[in-house]
């Protein structure tokens, strides 16, 4: 009864912990034909194996939090800043006079150059900064 990787990560969302990994050797080993005991070099594989999927899970994690730093950073650094945007296909000029954050997520204000305000912009929205 071997645990199969592919079978062991499922989507990239599920958390497959080291208890649940406990549970499942414990079963495994319990569970097992006494005529076919478990091949050691196969036993390594799986602790190997779970070992190599936990360090890939906390280095995703590590790196969704770099990259939500890195949003807020860039984020704060075009304040004052002339962009252009691009809202539903219209290209809009303006300043970023101010920014707030939904769900983590920065939100950037723009005051147009007719100075009207776009509020709600998310960086993916900016096309150019001057």
């Amino acid at each position: 009864m071997a645990v199969d990787a592919a079978a062991a990560t499922g989507s990239p969302t599920s958390n497959l912990s080291l208890q649940d990994f406990l549970r499942i050797l414990t079963s495994q080993l319990s569970n097992q034909d006494p005529l076919k005991p478990l091949d050691n070099q196969e036993f390594v594989t799986q602790v190997a194996q779970f070992t190599t999927l936990e360090q890939s899970r906390q280095l995703n994690e590590k790196i969704d939090q770099l990259l939500a730093v890195q949003s807020v950073t860039s984020s704060v650094g075009l304040l004052g800043k002339t962009v252009d945007l691009n809202l539903s296909g219209v290209n809009v000029t303006g300043q970023v006079t101010a920014i707030s954050y939904a769900s983590g997520d920065p939100r950037i204000t723009v005051t147009t150059t007719s100075g009207a305000f776009q509020s709600g912009i998310s960086l993916s929205q900016i096309v150019t900064v001057r």
